[in-house]
């Protein structure tokens, strides 16, 4: 790759961004180095690893990858058997804390899909037991814990023993020999116990002296009686080391079996630092993954520089490769011809990087081996170069090294010395470069390229819109539009006089004029298509507004009808029954009288039944007397069910019990209904019937699942927490009216935390202590609202 189109481009400035989201100084050195590949596999590898990282951290979070401290040099010295110190051993300890958090974090449900993360999480080791006993041992950097080692404590203690002595012998110097002393405190001089004796009377307490104060005043003296006893704490001393270094000898003893171990948790965890750094800068500036091609071409929707403010940046969207390899862009300065081109190549890069761009989903990129960029002023006063000389010199080399794989990127080619053998020769580079197939882009002010642009094949023109109303740019770019300098529309607006800007026209060409014309009014013309397009879209979405409306009033005004329907035929059904039913008694009274029924009478009750059964048949009461045949042994969970004195569909939730009574789940309704008030949806009649979705599911599958119980007995208090959490909420899903929990008695800390965590569960309504038969102290019993 080209470094120094890295440089122009601000592809350093990118990875510098990127380096502050890691953690270890491994990856940032790693994103120090980062350079964009060639080969398409490793491009789309790490573009999914990137993919997959930022998912995670969308589902599950971030994670912190603090305290993974470079371990190598240690290891090193574990392979040649030197034992390491209580920094390295710490340094050990903090990877495999990092390691363990990791794993956990690495570890999926059995709902989430695999990704290109789980080998480099599964293959992450705790190592918990050699982490344990470092932490056994080893208090913080500068304390060994006594019962690192039996030999140790034993030390330790006859070290405590020993002082205790000497502290009693000098205490009672201090009371007898106080009128000698300067203090009477009993301080230390080169680890030796002394009292401070005042110069005058250092004859009057024999023993040896350590110290003199700076005034010579003070004598800091060791009693003859404690000399014995500081000598037996200093060999005390002394012991205390060689165990401490015993202790670290048997810790880098086990370490040392680990090397392989700990090296892969070292790289594989700096490994995923690199990138979740990736995909933590991605959500930064709302990143996609960019598909790739190997035809070289570039489409890129809705690009943004991802060094702009994204709140202010306008995005564009740019082809190349497909239609046409060359774009020529033109267009007022100022109007972001040059972040273009910055753009394109940028978003090249860091997608071969395997970085995610700023761009809108469905955008594609080319792999290309080198990417060429001429942008800004090369002036070098060093070198005596002028600026064009600078440009071409740089030209020069993009046209010996270019080539078919390559990106090459022009601003202002040909400018900055004469206008017409500057046009003619960005024209004949151009040209050169067409010739041989590299995908380019260049930006220009002059007509002489617009024209080799509409002239010529595989060649497109482009510009940057400028709104003369505003003396703005919009930076939208417009491909298939050649660009207009606006200088005299510019110069107007700004003040410069009219007779002024007349005679610069008069002085250009008939010719040049008629084609600013014409670019003139094709951009007229595009303005005023824009405007149309905008107004027909708009009256569109009011179509399709008021469509929607109409509907909805449609269907509120047919289930209006059909309710007012449904009761009239439901009061007309009633007044029929009651004169059936009164008509029955008449005729069972005239028949037990021994009165003969006329046939006229007879004939008007079977109307009246006729006209009942044609309202039971509108109304679904024969589909309810038809499913009287229905057996429960018929029904199972899943089974799709139609609720007939609801008239609704559901699905079986339970199972009937011995009065044939079972839950439905109707939507987000379940209800209790006995059997006979159902009917069976064939799977051919309503194919949506026997289907579980959403929270019906997770309910149905509760349900058969979940223990009415659980026992929390032998668990530590945060780990039983987090086992009743889950049980509580897959136990609400189930619809169980109350659950027992089994915590057994103990010291009453168990029990306190479930039912503090009882009394904040919003889905509990109230708890209470088991009674003798249910348990007793025990066992709490929590029901559900």
């Amino acid at each position: 790759m080209n470094e120094k189109a890295f440089h122009t481009l601000e592809y350093d400035k990118i990875l510098e961004r990127l380096e502050s989201y890691a953690a270890t100084q491994a990856a940032k050195a790693r994103i120090r180095a980062l350079l964009p590949m060639n080969s398409i596999d490793d491009i789309r590898r790490a573009q999914t690893e990137t993919s997959d990282a930022r998912d995670r951290i969308s589902r599950c979070g971030s994670t912190s990858f603090g305290g993974i401290r470079d371990v190598i040099g240690s290891l090193r010295r574990l392979e040649v058997g030197s034992s390491l110190g209580i920094p390295e051993l710490l340094a050990i300890s903090s990877l495999l804390d990092a390691a363990s958090r990791l794993r956990a974090y690495g570890r999926r449900d059995e709902t989430s899909e695999p990704d290109s993360l789980d080998a480099l999480f599964s293959c992450i080791e705790p190592l918990s037991p050699l982490n344990s006993e470092i932490k056994r041992c080893i208090i913080s950097e500068e304390e060994i814990a006594d019962d690192a080692s039996p030999g140790l404590r034993q030390v330790r203690r006859s070290i405590r023993l020993a002082g205790e002595r000497i502290h009693s012998q000098l205490s009672s110097l201090l009371v007898s020999a106080s009128s000698y002393l300067q203090d009477n405190v009993i301080t230390m001089r080169d680890g030796r116990y002394c009292l401070p004796v005042r110069a005058e009377y250092r004859s009057q307490v024999p023993g040896l002296i350590h110290d003199q104060s700076g005034s010579g005043s003070t004598f800091f003296v060791e009693p003859m009686s404690v000399v014995k006893l500081n000598n037996e704490l200093k060999e005390l001393s002394i012991q205390e080391q060689k165990e401490i270094e015993k202790v670290l000898a048997g810790l880098s003893v086990q370490a040392s079996e680990y090397i392989s171990a700990i090296e892969a948790d070292y790289r594989a965890l700096t490994e995923l630092d690199f990138i979740f750094a990736k995909a933590a800068f991605s959500a930064g500036y709302r990143g996609i993954a960019p598909r790739f091609n190997d035809g070289r071409k570039i489409r890129i929707k809705k690009a943004r520089h991802p060094l702009l403010d994204q709140k202010k940046v306008v995005p564009i969207d740019v082809e190349l490769g497909g239609d046409f390899s060359l774009l020529v862009i033109t267009g007022p300065n100022t109007g972001g011809k040059t972040v273009t081109l910055k753009t394109i190549g940028l978003l090249t890069l860091m997608g071969e990087a395997g970085l995610h761009i700023p761009a809108a989903e469905g955008s594609e990129l080319a792999v290309f081996d080198r990417v060429f960029a001429d942008i800004g002023d090369e002036q070098s006063i060093e070198q005596s170069l002028s600026t064009f000389s600078a440009h071409m010199t740089n030209i020069v080399r993009i046209l010996d090294e270019a080539d078919e794989c390559s990106l090459v990127l022009f601003d202002e080619l040909g400018a900055g010395t004469d206008p017409t053998e500057g046009a003619a020769l960005a024209i004949s580079i151009l040209s050169r470069l067409h010739r041989q197939g590299t995908r380019t882009v260049a930006t220009t002010h002059y007509s002489e390229l617009k024209l080799y642009a509409l002239s010529t094949d595989g060649v497109e023109n482009a510009c940057c819109e400028f709104d003369v109303a505003t003396l703005r740019p919009t930076y939208r770019l417009l491909i298939g539009v050649p660009g207009k300098s606006n200088a005299f529309e510019i110069s107007s607006k700004l003040g410069l006089p009219d007779e002024v800007i007349d005679e610069a026209r008069a002085a250009i060409g008939v010719q040049d004029e008629a084609f600013e014309d014409v670019i003139s009014d094709l951009e007229s013309k595009r303005r005023n298509m824009e405007e149309q397009e905008a107004q027909a879209a708009a009256l569109r979405n009011e179509i399709e507004k008021l469509k929607s409306d109409l509907a909805s009033k449609q269907e509120r005004l047919d289930a209006q009808r059909e309710r007012i329907l449904r009761e009239a035929k439901e009061e007309a059904r009633g007044i029929l029954q009651e004169a059936k039913d009164s008509a029955d008694r008449a005729i069972r009274t005239m028949n037990k009288a021994g009165v003969r029924v006329s046939r006229e009478a007879e004939a008007e009750r079977s109307s009246l039944r006729q006209r009942i059964d044609a309202l039971d048949g509108d109304l679904g009461l024969k589909a309810a007397r038809r499913s009287k045949g229905l057996r429960p042994a018929d029904l199972h969970i899943g089974d799709g069910v139609k609720v007939l004195s609801l008239n609704l569909n559901g699905t079986v939730s339970t199972l009937p019990d011995a009065k044939g009574n079972l839950f439905v789940q109707m939507g987000v309704l379940r209800s209790q209904v006995n059997v006979s008030d159902l009917e069976l949806i064939p799977d051919e009649d309503d194919s949506s019937a026997g289907r579980i979705s959403g929270a019906g599911k997770v309910a149905i599958a509760k349900a058969s699942t979940v223990s009415p119980e659980i026992n929390l007995v032998g668990m530590r208090v945060d780990e039983a927490m987090a086992e009743l959490d889950k049980y509580l909420d897959d136990a609400y899903l189930a619809r169980l009216e109350s659950v027992r929990i089994i915590h057994g008695r103990g010291t009453g800390a168990l029990k306190s935390a479930v039912q503090t965590m009882l009394r904040r569960n919003r889905h509990i309504d109230r708890y209470r202590g088991g009674e003798f038969n249910e348990g007793g102290y025990g066992v709490t019993i929590a029901t559900f609202k």
